[in-house]
C-alpha cells in the first residue's frame, strides 16, 4: 500500500497510464490517513532547528511503533511517505485536523509528549521547536497547562533540568 502511494506522488507524467491499468487503486484507509498526519508532525518538529538528527529519526520511528503498534520496516516506508507529504503540504493544520478528527486528548496529549521526547533528547530547545509544538498543541485543542506539564514530565523523564 504504501509502495503504491509513493509512486503516486513520485511518478512523472510519462508514467501515469500505467496508474490508469490497475483496476481499481488501493484505498488510503483512516488509520493510515492518522499514521501520515502523526508520523509529519513529528517529522515537521524535528527539522524545526534545520538540524534532523538521526537520534531524532530513531526516536520518531520508536514512536510511532509505540503509538500505532506498527513494524520498524513498516514505519520506515511511513515516514518517506510523511516527508514527502510534509514538503508538500502548505500549512500544519491538514495533519493536526486529521489528528483531531480520530484521536481523543488523551491521545492528543501523548503526541504532544512525543514531540518533546524528539526535540528534547538533544538537550537543546530551539526556540522554532517549542514554538512549533505551541503551535501544534494549540491546533490540537490542548490547553496551555497540558502544553506545559507535558513538556515538565518530559524533562523530568530525560533528567534534564531547568525552563
Amino acid at each position: 500500500m504504501l509502495k503504491y502511494l509513493k509512486e503516486i506522488f513520485t511518478q512523472d507524467s510519462a508514467d501515469k497510464p500505467a496508474i490508469k491499468k490497475r483496476n481499481t487503486p488501493p484505498k488510503v484507509t483512516d488509520d493510515q490517513k492518522l499514521q501520515i498526519a502523526t508520523c509529519a508532525l513529528f517529522i515537521e518538529v524535528a527539522k524545526a532547528d534545520d538540524n534532523f538528527t538521526d537520534t531524532e529519526r530513531a526516536n520518531i520511528i520508536k514512536a510511532m511503533q509505540q503509538i500505532f503498534d506498527l513494524s520498524k520496516e513498516y514505519v520506515k516506508e511511513l515516514m518517506q511517505l510523511s516527508e514527502e507529504s510534509v514538503e508538500k503540504s502548505v500549512s500544519i493544520w491538514e495533519f493536526t485536523d486529521t489528528i483531531n478528527k480520530n484521536f481523543n486528548d488523551l491521545q492528543k496529549y501523548q503526541i504532544i509528549r512525543n514531540l518533546w521526547k524528539i526535540i528534547l533528547l538533544d538537550d537543546e530547545l530551539n526556540q522554532y521547536e517549542d514554538f512549533f509544538i505551541r503551535k501544534i498543541s494549540g491546533n490540537l485543542m490542548l490547553s496551555h497547562k497540558d502544553f506545559i506539564t507535558a513538556k515538565s514530565e518530559v524533562k523530568r523523564e530525560l533528567g534534564i533540568s531547568g525552563n
